[in-house]
Order: C-alpha cells, then sequence, then structure tokens
C-alpha cells in the first residue's frame, strides 16, 4: 500500500475486514441460540456496515478517493454480507437458496467490475445503494433475536432485498454491455 493510499478511507475499510472474525464468532457463541450473542452479533455486523457509510462520505470529503479504497470497498462489503449470510444459512436461519442467489450476484458483479475496470468503474446506482441497505438490514432481521410476530416482515423485508439483489445485477450488466 503506497502513502497515497494510508487514509482514514482505507483504514475504516480494512477495519471492516478484520472485524468480520469477531462478527461471525458472535454469530456462533453458544450455538446462535444466546439471545445477548445475537445482540452482540448484530451490533458488530451494523458498526461494520456503518464503517461503509463513513468511509465514503469521508474519502469523497477529504479528496481520498484511492483505486485501492476504490477496489477493496465492494470487497468488503460483499465479505461482509457474505459471512452473515453463510453463518445465518449454516445455522438454518436463512435459506440456502437466499444466500446463493445474493452471493453469486455479488460475485458476478465483482467479477463484471474487474472485467470493465480499464473502461473506468461503473458507479454504484441508487437502486445499488438501496439493495445495500435492505440486504444489510434484511439480514441484521435474521440475526436479531425476534418474536414470533416479528417473522413475516423480516421476510418481507429479505424479500424486498432479493428483488433489489436481482434487478440491479440485471441493471448493472446492461450498464457494462453498453459500454
Amino acid at each position: 500500500m503506497t502513502n497515497k493510499n494510508l487514509n482514514l478511507p482505507n483504514a475504516l475499510t480494512v477495519l471492516r475486514l478484520l472485524a468480520l472474525p469477531f462478527c461471525a464468532y458472535a454469530l456462533f457463541k453458544n450455538g446462535g441460540d444466546d439471545a445477548t450473542w445475537q445482540w452482540i452479533a448484530w451490533s458488530g455486523f451494523f458498526l461494520v456496515g456503518l464503517t461503509d457509510f463513513f468511509d465514503g462520505k469521508v474519502a469523497r470529503a477529504r479528496h481520498q478517493i484511492t483505486s485501492f479504497g476504490t477496489f477493496l470497498d465492494p470487497v468488503a462489503d460483499k465479505a461482509a454480507i457474505g459471512t452473515a449470510m453463510i453463518g445465518l444459512s449454516i445455522q438454518g436461519k436463512l435459506w440456502w437458496w437466499v444466500t446463493i442467489v445474493i452471493l453469486l450476484r455479488e460475485i458476478a458483479v465483482t467479477v463484471l467490475r474487474l472485467a470493465v475496470i480499464r473502461g473506468g468503474v461503473i458507479p454504484a446506482s441508487k437502486g445499488g445503494k438501496l439493495k445495500t441497505m435492505f440486504q444489510g438490514f434484511g439480514v441484521g432481521f435474521y440475526i436479531l433475536p425476534l418474536p414470533h410476530w416479528a417473522l413475516l416482515p423480516r421476510d418481507a423485508f429479505m424479500a424486498v432485498a432479493i428483488i433489489l439483489t436481482i434487478t440491479t445485477g440485471f441493471d448493472y450488466f446492461a450498464k457494462a454491455l453498453r459500454r
């Protein structure tokens, strides 16, 4: 990493990646059914998501956007959502097909980003940002020890996340093909 890359936004992105093992540990602690550890896991993933929000704001405000950060930020996003979703699916709290659909889309878009990077980065759309928010909150609702009455709204929230994930994935590929 060059001196140009040693900045607060990139440090937040790296810290986000380094926090994921603790988040996974908390998710599985005491079999994943301990309400205290579910709240700790949720808090960890929430803080990881919060750093994603702030690293971009700080990078733009301080004019500290780097190639390193532009590449690593979405990788960290995918690692965070993947860690949570795979952990929840292993525990039987989230259907594997949901995890597979979302992660396949995220991997495909990441590979596409790498393939078209020479032509310039395709910026995240408002739909993509909305997708990320719904995925993050949706997964968070699966981590939390919710009362029984909240399970249907939780599932409906995740359904919107899946729809946004698929539609924004198609949109991303269409934009890449137009280039």
